[in-house]
C-alpha cells in the first residue's frame, strides 16, 4: 500500500458560510464558487461519499478520472491533486486531506452492480446512481443520466492489484477525517452519500457526513 500523506487545514468550522449534515443515502447538489473551499468530513468513519463535479457555466465540461490520473501520474487522490475536467480545465484542487487517499476508479453502486456483486434480491436496494439521478432531475441546469460520468469515491479504499484488477478493502478513514478542496472555477458539486448496506468497509452501517464551504479570504484574487 502506498504511503498515506496527511495534510491539515487551517480553516475553522465557525467561519464557514455553509455547514450542513448529509444523511447516509441522501444526495446533494450545490454550486461552489471560484475561490471557495469545500470540505467533506467523515463523521463516523469509512463512509464512502460518491462525488462528481461540473463546470457550472458548461456542465458538459465535467470531472474526468482519466485526465486527473494522467495529470498527476497517480491513481489515488490526495493533497495537491488537481481535479481535471473533460475539456482539460482544473475544476478544483485538493488543499488538505487527513484521510490520505481517495478512489477515482471504483465508480458508483447501482441496482445492477448490487445484484451482480451481492445477490439478485439486492437489486431493489437504494444506491448511489439512484441518488445521483434524483438530484439531477431537480437540477436547474436540466441535467439527466447522460450527464453522469465516472465519479470520485471520497474515503473509499479500492486497491489495485499488480494485474490491474480492483479490490474493495477496509477503509483507511476514521471519524473526523476530511478532505478539502479549493474551487478553481465555479463548479456544480453532485454528491451521493452512499447507502450501501452490503459492503463491509463501513461495517454495514452507512453514516452521515458533514459538508462545509468557506468564502475566500478578503482581498484574495
Amino acid at each position: 500500500m502506498p504511503t498515506l500523506v496527511y495534510t491539515e487545514s487551517g480553516l475553522h468550522p465557525s467561519d464557514a458560510v455553509r455547514d450542513e449534515i448529509l444523511p447516509a443515502g441522501k444526495g446533494w447538489l450545490h454550486i461552489i464558487k471560484a475561490g471557495q473551499h469545500f470540505r467533506i468530513l467523515d463523521l463516523e468513519g469509512n463512509q464512502a461519499v460518491d462525488t462528481l463535479f461540473y463546470n457550472a457555466s458548461d456542465p458538459a465540461d465535467r470531472y474526468d478520472a482519466v485526465a486527473t490520473i494522467r495529470a498527476q501520474g497517480n491513481i489515488f487522490l490526495t493533497t495537491g491533486t488537481r481535479l481535471m475536467s473533460s475539456e482539460g480545465n482544473v475544476l478544483l484542487t485538493i488543499t488538505a486531506d487527513t484521510c490520505g487517499r481517495h478512489d477515482t476508479l471504483g465508480g458508483a453502486c447501482s441496482a445492477e452492480s448490487n445484484s451482480v456483486r451481492y445477490a439478485l434480491d439486492k437489486k431493489h436496494m437504494h444506491n448511489c446512481r439512484d441518488s445521483f439521478l434524483i438530484e439531477l432531475a431537480n437540477s436547474p441546469q436540466g441535467l439527466t443520466k447522460r450527464d453522469l460520468a465516472g465519479n470520485i469515491n471520497f474515503f473509499m479504499n479500492v486497491p489495485v492489484t499488480p494485474e490491474g484488477g480492483l479490490t474493495f478493502a477496509d477503509g483507511v478513514s476514521a471519524a473526523g477525517k476530511y478532505v478539502e478542496m479549493r474551487a478553481d472555477m465555479d463548479v456544480l458539486a453532485l454528491i451521493s452519500n452512499c447507502p450501501q448496506l452490503n459492503n463491509p468497509c463501513n461495517a454495514y452501517n452507512p453514516t452521515p457526513v458533514r459538508l462545509l464551504i468557506w468564502d475566500p479570504p478578503a482581498g484574495a484574487a
